[in-house]
């Protein structure tokens, strides 16, 4: 049961968790005012999917916290463009949140299922693991660089990287093929070194 009563229902298949994971976007933090709408959008979507896929975790559904300093059409058409794009992308819906006014802050709670035990954890890894990364490390980073102006880039190469700010792709199909053969997952939003910090800490090695 989606939106049109106080709670959203959802009901996980059997012998499945549910797994929820919650992301929260505030403006001059976590992405430039000058963003495009839909691609704000897309990755305020992209970031909590990524987690969600970092557990081996298939989306179900989600759902929407927007303050915005005053209703504007024109954002809110760009923004929902982006979003329910890629919503689409992964059979998803929203179904449910708030809207008030206030300083542009979005957060969404992404949930999805996962076989019992079949979570992929930071607590997992072992001594002698490999490790592996999947993408192009350090782009999203790059970019935010070129825009503080401390880094040049032109053309197609910042192009590039730009994307990787502003319009990140989840790992979903990567997270789900990984259930039972990777026994540690992180989603890397801040950083390699910090990431793979947390996992050596939850692991114990």
């Amino acid at each position: 049961l989606g939106i049109g009563d106080d709670c959203a229902l959802l009901a996980p298949g059997a012998g499945m968790q549910l797994a929820v994971s919650s992301d929260m976007l505030v403006e001059g933090r976590h992405f430039l005012s000058t963003v495009a709408p839909e691609r704000l959008g897309h990755k305020a979507l992209a970031v909590n999917l990524s987690d969600l896929a970092a557990c081996g975790a298939k989306p179900l559904a989600f759902t929407l916290a927007l303050a915005l300093p005053r209703a504007d059409e024109g954002f809110l058409e760009g923004f929902a463009r982006g979003l329910f794009a890629l919503a689409d992308e992964h059979g998803i819906e929203l179904v449910g949140g708030d809207t008030t006014q206030g300083p542009l802050n979005i957060c969404i709670t992404a949930m999805g299922e996962v076989p019992v035990g079949g979570a992929l954890l930071r607590s997992g890894a072992k001594p002698g693991d490999d490790l592996y990364v999947s993408g192009t490390v350090g782009d999203a980073r790059l970019a935010l660089e070129v825009f503080r102006g401390t880094e040049r880039l032109t053309g197609r190469d910042f192009d590039t990287v730009r994307d990787a700010m502003e319009r990140p792709q989840p790992r979903v199909a990567l997270g789900l093929a990984l259930r039972g053969i990777a026994s540690s997952a992180i989603d890397v939003s801040d950083g390699l070194l910090g990431d793979l910090g947390h996992i050596l800490r939850r692991s114990g090695v």
